[in-house]
């Protein structure tokens, strides 16, 4: 019995002299009804096989996803999808405008516009070395690109 008492004693006195280390807090989850992030950006095409070519060469890519209602392209972990359903919402500009993140504005820009893509507004910095320009594709939809300074 003096043995278990003692072996307790020792075992008590080594958790006291051994630091608790603290689980991390656990991440909080985001609510399901808020924004999350930008998972796709689709555009409406009247001509899907000229919209596939047009973002092929824009994009240096083959869609990962390429079915006759929708064509789908990965670009970096986000999406550019080909909807060519234009029963209910037509192909063009609707007001906001999706910019896509590019390592060189002006390379950018003459890349989109060699491939077809119309000019709209040609790079400018909009301050703390932040650069975008506007680009549209042959069926009017709009195309944002962006660099921004690190």
């Amino acid at each position: 019995m003096a043995k278990a008492k003692a072996k307790a004693k020792a075992k008590a006195k080594a958790a006291r002299a051994t630091p608790v280390k603290a689980k991390p807090a656990a991440k909080a989850k985001p609510a399901k009804t808020g924004v999350l992030g930008l998972r796709s950006v689709i555009y409406k095409v009247g001509d899907l096989d000229h919209a596939k070519v047009f973002y092929g060469a824009l994009l240096g890519r083959a869609p990962y996803f390429d079915q006759p209602y929708y064509v789908g392209f990965d670009v970096d972990g986000d999406e550019l999808g080909l909807d060519p359903d234009i029963s209910n919402v037509q192909p063009g500009g609707g007001g906001a405008h999706a910019y896509w993140r590019v390592g060189d504005i002006s390379a950018a820009w003459e890349h989109a516009i060699s491939h077809g893509a119309g000019p709209v507004e040609p790079p400018h910095n909009v301050g703390e070395g932040t650069d975008v320009a506007l680009v549209t594709d042959p069926f009017g939809n709009y195309i944002g690109l962006i660099q921004i300074e690190r």
